[in-house]
């Protein structure tokens, strides 16, 4: 792969009771355990961050399959899920799930795109076979 953009992080402290900061110092945040998983919680997390990129990248996904059909997706928004549990095998393993609402569109071609920026959003191609994804497009 010849990459177009590298994102840069490193983590300090003790991993998701520490803290995250990018080479550019855009993003500088403190990171904590959820309380349901033992932790004081109180600041965000690794899932949470997941999630977020995992929203964006989506919805940048659906606005590209769009736009090359030449279809309006307006006021569409995406949200993401991301579960964290036991592997049952001593580990974690990750879930997510996104939710597609398209306004503007019927049902059926709002699936349609879903589906689309599913194949080519970046995300949804480094998770496939990897971690359950589960994508719904409601009506509101």
């Amino acid at each position: 792969m010849d990459a177009i953009y590298t994102a840069e992080a490193l983590a300090t402290g003790a991993g998701r009771d520490g803290h995250v900061v990018t080479n550019d110092g855009r993003l500088d945040l403190d990171l904590a355990i959820p309380k349901e998983m033992g932790g004081a919680g109180g600041a965000t997390n690794p899932e949470q961050l997941f999630a977020s990129g995992y929203a964006a990248c989506f919805h940048s996904a659906l606005h590209a399959v769009a736009r090359a059909q030449k279809v309006d997706v307006g006021d569409s928004t995406v949200g993401a899920r991301v579960h964290i549990g036991s592997n049952g095998q001593g580990g974690y393993q990750l879930a997510v799930e996104l939710e597609v609402v398209i306004p503007e569109l019927p049902h059926e071609q709002a699936q349609q795109l879903a589906d689309a920026a599913h194949q080519v959003c970046p995300y949804s191609n480094a998770t496939r076979g990897n971690i359950d994804v589960t994508v719904t497009v409601s009506d509101d």
